[in-house]
């Protein structure tokens, strides 16, 4: 059996690496803020030999990271709502209720991020930050990977709006019970990876976190 038919533990390995791609050409279309790539290429197949060559256009991005900011004694989250081009067209609003998110700058860990994006976005301090997971929110047609945290803060006194002029931030902070933001979320209002990943953690975790704190 060859090593593309061989089915490989998932937990541990995959069926193929970088390697078993060949790049064949690569075009810029367009630099702006972010990049826009068309990329020729070819790679193995499973049941082993290659495929034809194809052409992909890929999104290129910087790195981006998220945060939940919950607060263990209030049982409180932080969201942050903002205008969002992407949702223009959206039939309910454009405005998006989100976690604090941001992204990575070139010398900056994901961590750091974290707790810098948390003051400029909420005006808040992160004590323990827990990482959750990192995970790519469109392979097929984009290189951006975030990583996702839980930050612990104290809630008392957040609110009102923030943001960065130069960047053209208008962001208003909501502080809300729990119980509040997943009614949110169940009634469809928190429709963003990162918000409906990281409370879906917060919901599992959430009494461990309350606890031992």
């Amino acid at each position: 059996m060859s090593d593309a038919q061989r089915t490989p533990d998932l937990a541990t390995e995959a069926p193929f690496t970088r390697a078993d791609v060949e790049l064949l050409e690569r075009r810029c279309l367009h630099q702006g803020f972010f990049r826009l790539e068309a990329l020729q290429l070819r790679h193995r197949l499973f049941e082993g030999g290659w495929s034809g060559a194809m052409t992909r256009e890929v999104h290129r991005r910087h790195d981006a990271v998220g945060v939940l900011l919950y607060d263990v004694a209030r049982d409180a989250v932080v969201l942050v709502e903002q205008f969002r081009a992407g949702a223009l067209e959206d039939p309910a609003s454009p405005w998006k209720l989100e976690v604090v998110a941001g992204l990575v700058e070139e010398g900056e860990s994901p961590a750091e991020v974290a707790r810098r994006e948390a003051v400029e976005e909420a005006g808040a301090r992160v004590g323990e930050l827990i990482e959750l997971y990192a995970y790519y929110p469109s392979p097929g047609a984009c290189d951006e990977r975030v990583t996702l945290f839980c930050g612990l803060v104290d809630s008392e006194g957040l609110g009102g709006v923030h943001g960065l002029d130069e960047e053209h931030e208008d962001i208003r902070v909501h502080v809300l019970p729990f119980a509040r933001a997943w009614e949110l979320l169940q009634a469809g209002r928190l429709d963003n990876a990162m918000c409906l990943i990281a409370l879906q953690w917060l919901a599992v975790e959430r009494a461990s976190l309350r606890a031992t704190r």
